[in-house]
């Protein structure tokens, strides 16, 4: 199978971290800068990321709004993982020639789907809320001295995929971990969590970068299908014509500052190969 096309893979065993919010930014931002992009949904079932694209579609339409949208498909894990597995190679046989990335998002928990997406990423993407809670799906962290006393369950998970993905085909995964929803307070709890990570970096093998933080358009945003890039294009908010805010323009520059953290590659017309640039921020 030609695999010529970046699999980016949004994964993390817990919910309610902005994993399909990511990707969808993530989507777009790529869309807007002319790339060719495939939308992989592997939680068919919650269809979070299927139903913002149904929305957007139906914006496009009720608005005439000339919204760029990514080729599309969706996976639910069914009784027969192996017949779930040819599903997913079909997708990525019929995508990974064509586009130039492929954009999986994967369920809020640990399947055989998920770890074959984990398996062919080539930039793996977790949002992580900036909490002890969700810091738990990395590490198993001393509450008291908050020293690490081992990975967790889908840190050693991503850890066997790599090997498999190295065995496979000798390809590496370029893990990034984004801090999302990070809050202005509780500047101790803040603290305490970036200083673990910046050990377990090193430990289990992934960059650090920041992610979206925690504010109301992300969430009035989803209803219309829209990413904070359609609202800065057409210079004010989908609602009816409320322009740009102070809290839009440090959002602007969120995003910005998390593709440019991606260092994903782009593949010019002369052959040259350098990192994406947030253009359409």
């Amino acid at each position: 199978m030609n695999t010529s096309a970046h699999a980016i893979v949004v994964g993390n065993e817990k919910g309610g971290t902005g994993k399909s919010t990511t990707a969808m930014h993530v989507i777009v931002s790529l869309l807007k800068d002319g790339f060719t992009v495939g939308a992989i949904d592997l939680d068919a079932r919650q269809g979070t990321l299927s139903r913002y694209f149904a929305n957007r579609e139906a914006t496009a339409h009720r608005r005439r709004m000339p919204l760029p949208m990514p080729e599309r498909a969706a996976v639910m894990v069914s009784d027969d993982p192996e017949a779930d597995r040819e599903k997913l190679f079909a997708i990525l046989g019929d995508f990974a020639p064509r586009l130039d990335y492929v954009v999986m998002d994967c369920p809020g928990h640990d399947n055989s789907l998920s770890r074959l997406a984990h398996n062919f990423a080539d930039t793996l993407i977790t949002p992580l809320n900036d909490s002890f809670v969700d810091l738990d799906n990395l590490a198993d962290v001393d509450p008291e001295t908050f020293d690490i006393r081992k990975p967790s369950r889908y840190a050693e998970t991503v850890w066997e995929e790599r090997k498999r993905r190295m065995l496979r085909d000798r390809g590496s995964v370029d893990w990034i971990v984004l801090r999302n929803r990070l809050s202005q307070l509780d500047a101790k709890n803040k603290r305490r969590v970036g200083e673990v990570l910046e050990r377990l970096k090193d430990r289990i093998g992934f960059r650090s970068a920041p992610g979206l933080s925690e504010r109301v358009i992300y969430r009035e945003l989803f209803l219309d299908g829209l990413t904070l890039l359609d609202v800065i294009d057409a210079g004010k908010r989908p609602d009816g014509g409320v322009e740009l805010s102070l809290s839009h323009v440090a959002a602007r520059q969120e995003l910005r500052a998390l593709m440019d953290a991606l260092e994903l590659p782009a593949k010019p017309a002369s052959g040259a190969t350098e990192p994406v640039a947030a253009k359409a921020c």
